[in-house]
């Protein structure tokens, strides 16, 4: 049954305090509105002390007080209605149709808290995602079901990465038609948000993406319920449609940023720089809803996009988050500043479910081996390009002169892709080894013999 009030204790910011109340529940969902109904915003039961209970508003507080406002308590947790109706379409942070289209109506209510995957019921991810990007497919290759954040930088391209991962995603012929991608854009401006949507109008892939939008103007607060609604979105259509679901968050900063403030507000003990003590907890409940479930043919994949402040890979959002993730996708600031798009930073970026993901069966048979001896290769040649700073190019022997032509047509051939231009897996990997043929062949120690023999010839 629900209860109504009509006096609080205390309005602060986002935060209102009631007393007195009965059998009201943890994550509950409040409406509030003014007296004579000309206001309603929704709230969200965030903390309960005896008779008392702290409720988040999600939407603007200004003009609320003590006297003026009726609470009601909904006795349910935060649903959203779910049908696959809600491909193609545009949602703002609390679920609501922004694109001029029809309401979602459903008999299938799901809370956005998601439902915790058992550990024993996890399957363990394999088969790749391709994303048509060489960096990312051959060296630091997504695998269904896997957790794969990308760190970047103020001014950096990663929004222009995510459109172009979301244009050119795909699976195995055999399940393209069940493949979608879940997309929420996390505190950006107006002018980003129309760029993701006429990127993918103009690509033909706006069918198969679901949008979940706040705007930076928005109320903060709603910036925490964006991708609970979006994964609550990837598991319904994976795990009761049998899709395959790639979720992209962008920017999971600005989730940290209004954690903190929610935490500011209740007066909480602040952690590093100020963030709450159960940051790692909250990101891990948006992370760990990634995966795969035995028995279900369905799968969500994750790609979170976090911009790091001063570019800085210790701060307490990109720290975390790499504890719990299985990887990094890192972006360089340097190579952007050289003209490389993606300027993706290969050295420090790696997925840790890759080695099981590909090879004969999945990519093709030479992939581990091509992507170790890239690395390796790329890595000297880094280390032979500091050298030559120090002591000239022209005093260096011949083979490191050709590792330093090895990393200038790596970083200008591999690297650097357009942003239309969607590469194959075999295109990448014959990519690979053309540029493999510029060191001498006794230096290729991380390739087999065999491999050698059928890529490079005599």
């Amino acid at each position: 049954m629900k209860k109504e009030y009509l006096l609080l204790d205390k309005v602060e910011g986002s935060i209102i305090e009631l007393s007195n109340l009965h059998d009201v529940s943890f994550d509950e969902v409040v409406k509030i509105s003014s007296a004579d109904n000309s206001r309603q915003m929704i709230g969200q039961v965030i903390k309960i002390d005896d008779d008392k209970a702290t409720v988040q508003v999600f939407g603007e507080s200004l003009g609320i007080s003590t006297k003026n406002m009726k609470v009601e308590f909904e006795a349910k947790p935060f649903t959203l209605p779910m049908s696959k109706e809600i491909l193609g379409r545009v949602f703002d942070g609390l679920g609501r149709p922004i694109d001029k289209g029809t309401d979602i109506y459903s008999e299938t209510f799901l809370n956005v808290n998601g439902r915790p995957i058992n550990p024993v019921a996890r399957l363990y991810p394999r088969n790749f995602i391709q994303t048509g990007i060489s960096s990312i497919d051959g060296l630091m290759t997504l695998i269904r079901g896997q957790k794969l954040p990308i760190f970047s930088g103020s001014g950096l391209p990663h929004n222009k990465l995510a459109a172009q991962i979301v244009r050119q995603a795909k699976i195995s012929s055999k399940g393209q038609d069940n493949f979608a991608i879940v997309f929420a854009a996390i505190g950006v401006k107006h002018d980003e948000a129309n760029y993701f949507i006429e990127q993918f109008k103009s690509a033909g892939v706006s069918e198969k993406v679901v949008m979940y939008i706040n705007y930076a103007d928005d109320p903060i607060m709603e910036r925490l319920i964006v991708p609970k609604c979006a994964l609550t979105a990837a598991e319904y259509l994976a795990f009761e449609k049998n899709m395959h679901v790639l979720v992209i968050m962008s920017d999971l900063t600005s989730y940290g940023e209004a954690l903190r403030e929610v935490s500011s507000s209740r007066e909480e003990v602040p952690s590093r720089k100020g963030y709450p003590g159960h940051l790692y907890s909250d990101l891990a409940m948006l992370y760990e809803r990634a995966g795969m479930i035995r028995g279900l043919e369905g799968s969500v994949t994750l790609i979170p996009i976090l911009t790091m402040p001063n570019d800085d890979i210790t701060h307490p959002i990109p720290d975390l988050t790499g504890y719990i993730t299985e990887g990094q996708i890192v972006l360089s600031r340097e190579l952007n500043a050289s003209g490389v798009y993606p300027p993706v930073n290969i050295l420090p970026s790696l997925s840790r479910l890759m080695k099981d993901g590909i090879g004969d069966g999945y990519t093709r048979e030479d992939h581990a081996d091509v992507s170790s001896q890239l690395f390796a290769s790329y890595s000297n040649a880094v280390e032979v390009r500091a050298l030559s700073q120090i002591i000239g190019s022209e005093e260096l022997s011949e083979s490191d002169k050709k590792f330093l032509e090895f990393q200038e047509a790596f970083e200008k051939r591999f690297l650097t892709q357009g942003f239309n231009e969607n590469r194959s897996i075999e295109q990448t990997l014959d990519l690979g080894w053309d540029l493999l043929k510029i060191l001498p062949k006794e230096s290729l120690d991380r390739i087999s013999p065999e491999l050698k023999e059928k890529y490079l010839g005599d």
